[in-house]
């Protein structure tokens, strides 16, 4: 039996307390984590109820989906709503519209930005910090207010009904978001990565396209997704522009769902998930390429 006064009592009471605070720390730690993973699972339900329920609207009849009653499964699962929206008029044409709208806009845009970008990021002119407050500050002007002007100018230009007339307002609206994204990936690529590849026998271009242009490919990413999403989704400028339903872009078709008699559930649902499933897609195939870091230890100190 150990004496309490003694040395050893001393140590082992120490022992004990130092044992029950650590066991009250990790309570206290588990308890919190708890207490962040139920919040972060409520934000997730929240934020994909609306998606949930779309999707299984699209899969009801008629009946279930003006039912006071609500049912949280499909049943009985049904494609009527599908064939309904792509049997409507112009469903092909809009969503080749889409498309190239979209694939024009990006690669427009991925390029300007790209070049822009490395210009900003890698070379000292006059007036560059004038540029990149410029940028800011395009990106500050909501699109809305910009839509009468722009139409009038499109309109003199004989643009309006036309898709070169949306994708040069596309281009006007995410370019500014492009190049100041680009440039911080750019400017985080340490310099000594191509002052190295020069000296080995590169010339500057080649080692912008062998060292530059590979290591900033996360950042081209994650720039087209957004560009993606941003002309993929787009509403008031399509609407506002074209007026031709073969000149339309997906879009508008969702929106020809609704009409005097009110919305017609089932097949705006159902359209409204056909028109999300290559955003979703474009996203499930280059997301594995957002991986950062990829300069980390490339440069010795």
């Amino acid at each position: 039996m150990i004496a309490p006064g003694t040395a050893q009592g001393v140590g082992t009471g120490r022992a004990r307390a130092a044992t029950q605070v650590g066991f009250r720390l990790n309570v206290g730690q588990r308890a919190k984590q708890l207490l962040y993973d139920a919040a972060g699972v409520a934000v997730a339900a929240v934020m994909l109820f609306p998606i949930y329920w779309m999707v299984a609207t699209a899969f009801k009849p008629g009946r279930d989906i003006l039912s006071l009653t609500p049912k949280w499964i499909p049943a009985p699962f049904t494609l009527e709503n599908f064939t309904d929206a792509i049997s409507r008029p112009y469903f092909l044409e809009d969503v080749k519209n889409s498309v190239i709208v979209v694939a024009v806009m990006l690669v427009l845009g991925l390029t300007v930005a790209f070049l822009a970008a490395v210009g900003t990021a890698r070379f000292g002119f006059k007036g560059r910090t004038a540029f990149l407050v410029m940028i800011i500050g395009v990106q500050m002007v909501p699109l809305n207010a910009l839509i009468i002007p722009l139409y009038l100018m499109l309109d003199r230009a004989g643009q309006t009904d036309a898709l070169p007339g949306v994708i040069a307002i596309y281009l006007a609206v995410v370019l500014p978001f492009m190049i100041w994204t680009l440039r911080g990936f750019v400017a985080n690529i340490p310099v000594e990565l191509e002052e190295s590849a020069m000296i080995d026998g590169c010339s500057r271009v080649g080692s912008f396209f062998r060292i530059t242009f590979p290591l900033v490919g996360p950042g081209l990413v994650a720039t087209a997704i957004f560009g993606f999403i941003q002309a993929w989704n787009e509403y008031i400028v399509a609407y506002v522009l074209l007026s031709s339903p073969n000149n339309q872009t997906l879009t508008i078709w969702l929106a020809s769902f609704t009409t005097n008699h009110g919305p017609q559930w089932g097949p705006l649902m159902a359209g409204a998930t056909l028109t999300g499933v290559p955003v979703v897609a474009f996203f499930l195939v280059l997301q594995r390429y957002l991986a950062g870091g990829l300069t980390a230890g490339a440069v010795k100190g």
